[in-house]
């Protein structure tokens, strides 16, 4: 006679559970091993020895659980589409106040830079975050565009915004470190509106 294993009990788990943290630690090896494309929820959930639904219970989407499992500041795939559905003569200063004014804050700020040091030249961060910033905030932009060259467009938004981020948060060039961000707006708006529309 052999034993028979009680099958996996579906949805949230009764009284005490370390199941949270046992996502969190599949969705890092899983992202780590297979990226942010190629991770799914369903791989994560065997991983962590739980029904996909818990995950989605805890976390939401993918978007949601890669962003707690690296700790992201900022939540392009919730956020940018509001942005994009504005009057379009102003979506490049809107971006740029977005990102900026996130940045602003302290608690955003001491992660985001962690993260963006931790992403320059890393094996393991820079395609995740590559990745993630492909699909969530990238494919987001190029899709409202509707221009044959939409992907080089958003890429270069990103660029322009990536630039910003590392040379006012991390190298911390004095000029740009000390500006205010209206004056960066006007500045660098212009210059991500025509990256998306000339």
């Amino acid at each position: 006679m052999t034993e028979h294993t009680p099958p996996k009990r579906r949805g949230r788990p009764r009284g005490v559970s370390d199941a949270r943290e046992r996502i969190i630690a599949a969705a890092v090896e899983e992202f780590g091993e297979h990226g942010y494309e190629a991770a799914t929820i369903r791989l994560i959930a065997a991983r962590a020895g739980v029904d996909s639904a818990l995950v989605h219970h805890y976390f939401g989407t993918k978007a949601d659980l890669f962003a707690e499992a690296i700790g992201i500041p900022l939540r392009p795939d919730i956020d940018v589409p509001g942005i994009l559905a504005g009057p379009r003569d102003e979506i490049g200063e809107r971006l740029i106040r977005y990102v900026l004014q996130a940045f602003e804050q302290p608690e955003i700020r001491r992660r985001g830079v962690m993260l963006l040091r931790t992403a320059i030249g890393s094996k393991l961060t820079t395609p995740l975050l590559a990745g993630f910033l492909s699909r969530e905030l990238l494919s987001r932009v190029a899709k409202s565009l509707d221009v044959d060259d939409a992907e080089l467009r958003a890429s270069l938004v990103a660029s322009q915004i990536a630039g910003m981020l590392i040379a006012r948060y991390v190298l911390r060039l004095p000029a740009l470190a000390t500006a205010s961000v209206d004056d960066l707006v006007a500045r660098v708006g212009p210059t991500v509106q025509r990256y998306l529309f000339d």
